[in-house]
C-alpha cells in the first residue's frame, strides 16, 4: 500500500504565509516611504547642490589689463597675446632631430639643447613660456605633430627701460611687483564678474547661455604724468656722465613746481621690465625714492628761507666768514679753506654763491634750536613723502631733544649734512621756492582716460600746504639766481634763460658712523624760468671718481636735461636773460 508524502496545508498555515507577505510588502514600502523621505526631504539641499555642479559650469576670463601710457598717449605698458609652445615627442611624426632642425631656428636655440628636452620625456616638454603672434605663426605653419601651443597673455614694455623706475613690472602671475603696476593694481586690473553656465549632457559649456557682453571690457588706460621724451633724454645724459665718471648710480627727477607733476624721473643703473628675473632684485626699488642719503649744500637755500621766514635774518643782513669755525670740539670749514682762506664778511647772497659752511652755522645760530627744528619738521624731514610711487622712505633726522642738547646738530644741519632724506623728498621741498612757498605732492599719475581723451577718473592728493611766503620764496631764488650766474652753478648756465640753482658735493655717511673719506655725493638743483617758474631739475651722482664736485658733475647734467626739457616744452627765452 502506497504512502501519500505531499503535506497537508492547513487553513490556519494559508493565514499565517498571507500576514508574512503582506509584512514584507508593508515593511519595504515603509522603508521607500522613509528613503524618500530621507532624499526628497532630509537629503534635498545636498543633492540639489551636487546636481547644479554636475549640471552648471563656472566661467570667469582673463581679462587684460589695462595699458599704461605717458602724457602724449605712448605706450608704456600693455598686454599682448602669446603662446606657451609644449612638445609631445611621443606624438612626432618625425625624428627628434629633424624636429630639433626645424625649431631650432624659430625658438632660436641650439639644436643639442632641443634634442637633450626631447630625451628628457615623452609628453608635456615646454619649450617657451612667451611666444609672440608672429613667432607662433611660424610654428603653425610647419604643420609638425606633436607641438601644442597654448595662448595667454603676457605684460609687454614696447619702451624696454626707458620708464621701468616709475612703470615697474608685472610677475608670471600677473600681479605687479614694482613701480606704479605695484601701487596701482586696482586701477589696472578690470573687474570680471564670474558666471554660471548650463552644461550639456557630455560636460561642454553651453554658449547660448552667456550674458550679452559679457566678454566686452572698457578701453580706459592709466596716463601718467610723464614724457617719453624728456625721459629718453634724461636717461642718455645721466648714462653718459655715469660713464664719464665711473660713478656708482645716479638719478635725475624733473617735476612740475606747480602741482607736483614728475615730468621725468630717472634712475641708473636700471632694468628691462621684458626681463625682470635677469636683474639683481636691488633695482626693483627706485632708488630715488626708497633710499635715504645727506643732502649736503643743495639743502642750504631751504634754511635760508627757513631762517628769513622766522624772522631770524634778513635779506641784506652780512656774518662773519672766517673760513673755519670751533662748534664744541668740532672744527667745522668751508670746502675752499685751503684755497681761499679767510673770506670775511659775507652776504647772505655771497654765502650760497660760494657754498660757505661757515656762513651757514651763522645763520643757524640765529635761531633757537627749537625754533629751527620745528621748521625742518614742518618742511616735512623725519617723515615720509605722500606719493602714489610705492616702497617711499622717511627721512631721517635726530629727536627734538638730541638736536636742542647739542650745539654741533643745528651746525651740521645748516649745511646739509647729520640728517637724511629721499632724492624725491628735495625735489618736493625744492618745489616750494618755485611755487610761492606751497608743499605739493609728487606724482606720476594723471588718470584714467579712455582711447578718444575724455577723463574717467583723476586722483585726488592733499591739498597744497603753506610753508613759505611768497616774499621770502621770491627773495632766495634771485640770491639762487647769482649761484647760476656768478659761483658755484656756472656749469649750468644757459644764454638767454633765467636759471636759480644750488650745488651740493657732500661727504658720504657710513652705515657704522661718521663718513668715508674718499667717497662723495655730487648733486644740483635748478628752478627755472626765475621770472615765472615752473621746472624743477635734480640731479645726484653717487660716488663719482676723481677730483669731483656737483659742479663739475651735476650741473653740466642738469644743464643737458633742461636743454631737452626747453626744446620739448618750448619754453621761450626769458626777456631779461643775457
Amino acid at each position: 500500500m502506497q504512502r501519500n508524502l505531499t503535506p497537508k496545508v492547513t487553513p490556519h498555515a494559508n493565514h499565517w504565509r498571507l500576514l508574512l507577505v503582506w509584512g514584507l510588502v508593508m515593511s519595504s514600502s515603509i522603508g521607500l516611504l522613509l528613503n524618500l523621505y530621507r532624499l526628497q526631504v532630509k537629503l534635498s539641499p545636498m543633492l540639489e547642490k551636487k546636481a547644479r555642479q554636475q549640471q552648471m559650469g563656472y566661467l570667469r576670463p582673463f581679462v587684460p589689463r589695462r595699458p599704461i601710457v605717458d602724457r602724449n598717449n605712448n605706450v608704456l605698458a600693455t598686454d599682448q597675446r602669446v603662446y606657451t609652445l609644449y612638445a609631445h615627442p611621443q606624438l612626432f611624426k618625425k625624428s627628434k632631430r629633424e624636429m630639433a632642425v626645424l625649431l631650432a631656428p624659430i625658438l632660436k636655440k641650439k639644436l643639442t639643447e632641443l634634442e637633450e628636452l626631447f630625451n628628457k620625456k615623452n609628453t608635456g616638454i615646454r619649450l617657451s613660456q612667451t611666444l609672440r603672434e608672429e613667432v607662433a605663426d611660424q610654428i603653425a605653419r610647419l604643420q609638425a605633430d606633436g607641438l601644442e601651443m597654448v595662448p595667454h597673455y603676457s605684460r609687454f614694455y614696447p619702451q624696454q627701460d626707458l620708464a621701468s623706475d616709475l612703470v615697474g613690472y608685472v610677475d608670471l602671475d600677473h600681479r605687479g611687483q614694482a613701480g606704479l603696476e605695484y601701487s596701482q593694481e586696482n586701477l589696472l586690473e578690470r573687474a570680471v564678474r564670474t558666471i554660471r553656465l548650463k552644461r550639456t549632457g557630455n560636460g561642454s559649456l553651453m554658449p547660448g547661455h552667456i550674458p550679452e557682453g559679457f566678454l566686452h571690457f572698457d578701453d580706459l588706460r592709466l596716463q601718467l604724468t610723464i614724457d617719453s621724451r624728456l625721459q629718453r633724454a634724461t636717461r642718455f645724459a645721466l648714462k653718459q656722465t655715469i660713464k664719464q665718471f665711473e660713478a656708482d648710480r645716479g638719478t635725475v627727477i624733473v617735476m612740475n613746481v606747480l602741482d607736483g607733476s614728475l615730468l621725468a624721473l630717472v634712475s641708473e643703473p636700471t632694468y628691462n621690465p621684458n626681463q625682470y628675473f635677469k636683474f639683481d632684485v636691488g633695482l626693483f626699488k627706485n632708488w630715488a625714492i626708497a633710499d635715504l642719503y645727506e643732502p649736503g649744500s643743495t639743502f642750504k637755500p631751504l634754511n635760508v628761507a627757513i631762517a628769513l621766514e622766522a624772522g631770524a635774518i634778513q635779506v641784506n643782513s652780512q656774518f662773519p666768514d672766517t673760513g673755519q669755525i670751533k662748534i664744541g670740539k668740532w672744527l667745522i670749514s668751508n670746502h675752499d679753506f685751503e684755497t681761499r682762506g679767510v673770506p670775511g664778511p659775507q652776504s647772505i647772497t655771497e654765502i650760497l654763491q660760494h657754498s660757505s659752511n661757515v656762513g651757514m652755522v651763522r645763520i643757524s645760530q640765529q635761531m633757537k634750536p627749537e625754533t629751527y627744528y620745528g621748521w625742518l619738521e614742518r618742511l616735512g624731514l623725519g617723515q615720509k613723502v605722500e606719493t602714489d610711487l610705492p616702497f617711499g622712505t622717511a627721512g631721517q633726522i635726530k629727536g627734538k631733544q638730541e638736536f636742542a642738547a647739542s650745539p654741533v646738530e643745528p651746525a651740521t644741519t645748516s649745511f646739509g649734512q647729520g640728517f637724511s632724506i629721499t632724492p624725491l623728498q628735495l625735489a618736493q621741498m625744492f618745489a616750494t621756492l618755485g611755487n610761492g612757498g606751497k608743499l605739493v605732492t609728487p606724482h606720476a599719475v594723471q588718470g584714467l582716460f579712455d582711447t578718444k581723451g575724455q577723463m574717467y577718473w583723476q586722483p585726488r592728493f592733499n591739498k597744497p600746504r603753506p610753508i613759505f611766503s611768497a616774499k621770502i620764496t621770491k627773495a632766495v631764488l634771485a640770491m639762487m639766481e647769482t649761484v647760476v650766474n656768478q659761483g658755484s652753478g656756472q656749469n649750468a648756465r644757459i644764454p638767454g634763460y633765467r636759471i636759480a640753482g644750488k650745488t651740493g658735493t657732500a661727504q658720504k655717511a657710513s652705515p657704522l658712523g661718521g663718513y668715508y673719506s674718499d667717497a662723495k655725493v655730487t648733486s644740483f638743483v635748478s628752478i627755472f624760468p626765475v621770472e615765472s617758474p615752473r621746472y624743477m631739475v635734480l640731479a645726484i651722482v653717487d660716488e663719482p671718481k676723481g677730483e669731483v664736485f656737483g659742479s663739475t658733475v651735476a650741473a653740466p647734467l642738469v644743464k643737458s636735461v633742461m636743454e631737452a626739457l626747453i626744446a620739448i616744452e618750448r619754453i621761450p627765452p626769458s626777456q631779461s636773460g643775457d
